[in-house]
C-alpha cells in the first residue's frame, strides 16, 4: 500500500482564508509521520494572497522545523489559455516546487475541452512548474489521454487532491479517469492535502489512498511515496535545493 512521506501542497495563514503558521503546519506533519513538507500559499493574482515579496524571502525560514524538511514555493495561478501564470519566470526558478492550478478569480467561466488542452499543453512547456493542481475540475475538463501524455513527456507531477473531496465533488470521477490515463502514460502523480488547516492536512489523504488502491497504482509512480522518489523528481526537475533535500533526506 502506497504511503506518503511528503505533503507538497498546504498552505499557512499567509494565504488569509487557511487558519496555521509554518511552524503549526510542520509540527503537524510531524504528527503525521512525514518527512517533508512543501509550502505553497496562493499566487499573487488570487484575491487572499501574501504579497509577492512573501515568495523571495524564504531565508527568513528554516530549511528544517520540528525534524521535517521544509520545501518552500506557491501555488502558481494559471491566467489565460496560453499558459501565462501570476509569477515571472525569474521567480518560479528559483522556488523549490510549484504548483499550478486553475482558480475561478483568475480564470472565470467554463472551459471548453479545446481550450483546456491548449492552456496545459503550454503549461508543459514551462520549465518552472512542477506539479499540475487539482486539474479534475469539471468546469476545466480537458482530454486526460492526450495531456497526461505531455506531462509525462515534460515531467510536470499531476496532483491527486485531497481537499477535492470537500469542495470540487464534481469533479471525484475525473480524479479516477484522470489518475487511470496517468497510470496507462506513465505520468508520475502526487498525493496532497491541499491543507489549509492542520485538521486537513490529517485527514486529507485516507480517500486518495483508496482511489490508488481501486487500480492497483504502482508506488514508482508516485513522487511521495518515498524520500528516494522525491528526491529524484527534484533532481530531474533541475530544482536548486535537490542536492540539499537528499542530504537531509537520504
Amino acid at each position: 500500500m502506497v504511503q506518503a512521506i511528503a505533503d507538497l501542497h498546504t498552505h499557512t495563514l499567509s494565504s488569509s482564508h487557511a487558519y496555521q503558521t509554518a511552524d503549526q503546519m510542520a509540527a503537524q506533519a510531524k504528527a503525521c509521520g512525514y518527512r517533508a513538507l512543501a509550502i505553497t500559499d496562493h499566487g499573487a493574482a488570487m484575491p487572499d494572497a501574501p504579497h509577492i515579496w512573501h515568495f523571495g524571502n524564504w531565508r527568513a525560514l528554516p530549511r528544517v522545523m520540528d525534524g521535517v524538511v521544509m520545501l518552500y514555493g506557491a501555488e502558481v495561478n494559471v491566467m489565460d489559455t496560453k499558459g501565462g501564470v501570476d509569477f515571472p519566470q525569474g521567480q518560479l526558478a528559483g522556488m523549490d516546487w510549484t504548483v499550478v492550478s486553475i482558480h475561478s478569480p483568475c480564470m472565470p467561466g467554463l472551459l471548453t475541452e479545446r481550450e483546456a488542452n491548449r492552456l496545459w499543453l503550454a503549461i508543459a512547456e514551462n520549465p518552472y512548474i512542477d506539479c499540475i493542481g487539482h486539474s479534475e475540475q469539471q468546469n476545466y475538463r480537458y482530454d486526460y489521454d492526450l495531456v497526461t501524455k505531455a506531462f509525462a513527456k515534460n515531467h510536470k507531477v499531476v496532483e491527486m487532491n485531497g481537499n477535492s473531496f470537500n469542495v470540487r465533488k464534481d469533479g471525484i470521477p475525473n480524479m479516477r479517469a484522470l489518475l487511470r490515463a496517468c497510470l496507462n502514460n506513465g505520468c508520475h502523480i502526487a498525493l496532497d492535502s491541499d491543507a489549509h488547516s492542520t485538521r486537513q492536512m490529517r485527514e486529507g489523504l485516507h480517500k486518495l489512498y483508496s482511489l490508488l488502491e481501486e487500480i492497483d497504482f504502482p508506488q514508482e509512480l508516485v513522487v511521495n511515496a518515498s524520500c528516494q522518489n522525491l528526491v529524484k523528481e527534484l533532481k530531474l526537475h533541475g530544482r536548486g535545493c535537490a542536492d540539499e533535500i537528499g542530504g537531509l533526506l537520504l
